[in-house]
């Protein structure tokens, strides 16, 4: 189905696919997603006082590692179809997803201070080229995506 990817492992209505030249994991959907649905709820597997590259912030000093795992997998776009709701703790679909397509949620939606910055390749239209954190962005970037309750907190605050 996917061209130099492999499916890796299946879940209910998800699959890890690794692409073969660069060892790098996604999570597609394998079903279509319609705008607003929930994709996935999902809880801490744990929490740490302190950001790695694998977790969600909830809170100040409060992060957690996604619980079903598999959710770890989805990467980074500027252009994302799916929104961690840490409110509700759901995965929620920010657009349609067709069969096939990878998830990509927005890495500042969640998190403050980034653990790892790193220079995004999405090539989107509004591309930020490098992603540290809601804190760094502009208002016209904020203006854009969907925050969770803790980073608009934090952005409000920041005003």
């Amino acid at each position: 189905m996917y061209q130099n990817k492999m499916a890796i492992s299946l879940h209910k209505n998800t699959e890890v696919v690794e692409d073969e030249s660069s060892m790098q994991k996604a999570l597609h959907a394998v079903i279509h997603f319609k705008k607003g649905e929930v994709i996935s709820p999902f809880s801490a597997n744990e929490t740490l006082g302190y950001a790695t590259y694998l977790t969600i912030q909830v809170g100040l000093q409060t992060h957690i590692t996604l619980q079903p795992e598999h959710l770890q997998y989805i990467n980074h776009s500027c252009e994302p179809n799916v929104f961690f709701n840490t409110t509700a703790m759901e995965l929620i679909a920010l657009k349609d997803i067709a069969h096939g397509e990878e998830l990509s949620f927005f890495y500042p939606s969640t998190e403050w201070d980034m653990a790892q910055p790193f220079v995004c390749n999405c090539k989107h239209e509004h591309c930020l080229h490098v992603i540290k954190g809601a804190a760094y962005l502009s208002a016209e970037s904020i203006s854009r995506y969907q925050f969770t309750n803790f980073i608009q907190a934090q952005l409000q605050h920041q005003k």
